[in-house]
């Protein structure tokens, strides 16, 4: 048994933090202190935790001196100002916002990178990184000493979640609204979320890419350390409350052995290969799991190094949450 660790979840109220919360009794995590965290106005409420609900503190007053590890599950600008308060303290620090860059802090998915924790000095920082870069990277990670990677081509159909609790708030009451044959407002979305596909995900900059679209190619050329890989994303916003799901379509220089590919996600740790002739989707199969779920594995119609994939996952547990649980469970080992 490791030591147990204080610990501090900055973000605590929100869908990744009460997650991640979760994730940390459900493995029975090393746990000394739990401190819980959230702005001025979060403050005050509270988390469940072993059977006891746990209060949330503004995060201004806290001292990190306190603990060991620090995740921060909160806004970029929250990471920004108090990620490097926590590191001077000595305290490690899980950055699960994106506001870290990669020279301050490596992004690491354990079933694809976990090897570059070990060269890092202490105290550590850590990145984990988008939940669709995590859910590519533990699907194609396994497969990456099979193909001569020259691309890929994405389409992320990415869940309300992602944006937060309000966001599910908001395509739950407008589902409500179009059921009971009331005028729909949009508030929180700029127009009908519900029953419907937006074409991007947040604002696009002057070429036409939104920073979630620039974020998952980096990130995923950095995961694979494949830092030429060509990579074209289009993210849209789907109708669906929790689970991302993914078309990938991968191309290789040399012709795609399908009996291998299949073996390699077979046996790959953090994937479910779901049998040929079914599917899996977000709703039946992945939320509330904690692998990747790959199905319709097939090859190009007219190209011999295409390779075709689906994939789901949970994107608030197993793509945020879970990934950075993981993380601390690698950097146990420092504070023994």
């Amino acid at each position: 048994m490791s030591q147990p660790i204080n610990i501090a979840v900055i973000g605590a109220t929100g869908t990744v933090g009460e997650t991640l919360v979760q994730i940390l009794e459900e493995r029975d995590f090393p746990l000394g202190t739990l401190h819980l965290l959230a702005s001025i106005e979060s403050a005050g409420s509270s988390v469940a935790y072993r059977g006891k609900n746990l209060r949330v503190r503004e995060v201004d007053a806290f001292d990190f001196s306190q603990v060991q590890l620090a995740f921060f599950a909160a806004s970029p600008a929250v990471t920004l100002s108090f990620a490097p308060r926590a590191q001077a303290a000595g305290c490690a620090v899980i950055d699960l916002s994106g506001a870290l860059s990669a020279d301050q802090a490596p992004a690491v998915v354990p079933e694809a990178n976990a090897a570059l924790v070990a060269s890092l000095a202490a105290p550590k920082q850590l990145r984990s990184p988008s939940a669709a870069a995590v859910a590519l990277a533990v699907a194609l990670a396994p497969l990456k000493g099979l193909l001569a990677l020259e691309r890929v081509q994405l389409t992320a159909c990415l869940a309300v979640s992602a944006q937060g609790r309000e966001a599910v708030n908001e395509l739950a009451r407008q589902t409500a609204e179009l059921l009971n044959a009331r005028p729909l407002e949009p508030r929180f979305f700029d127009r009908q979320m519900a029953f419907n596909l937006l074409a991007q995900v947040g604002a696009c900059d002057s070429e036409g890419h939104g920073a979630l679209e620039r974020r998952l190619v980096a990130e995923l050329r950095e995961l694979l350390a494949l830092p030429e890989l060509k990579i074209s994303v289009t993210c849209v916003q789907v109708p669906v409350f929790f689970g991302d799901s993914y078309s990938v379509s991968l191309h290789s220089r040399t012709p795609v052995d399908l009996v291998a590919v299949n073996a390699a996600l077979e046996s790959a740790e953090g994937v479910e290969l779901v049998d040929a002739g079914d599917y899996p989707t977000p709703v039946g199969d992945a939320v509330g799991q904690d692998v990747v779920y790959v199905g319709r594995v097939r090859g190009g119609i007219d190209e011999a190094g295409q390779l075709n994939l689906w994939l789901t996952t949970d994107n608030v547990r197993k793509g945020a949450a879970l990934n950075a649980v993981q993380l601390a469970e690698l950097l146990i080992k420092d504070f023994t």
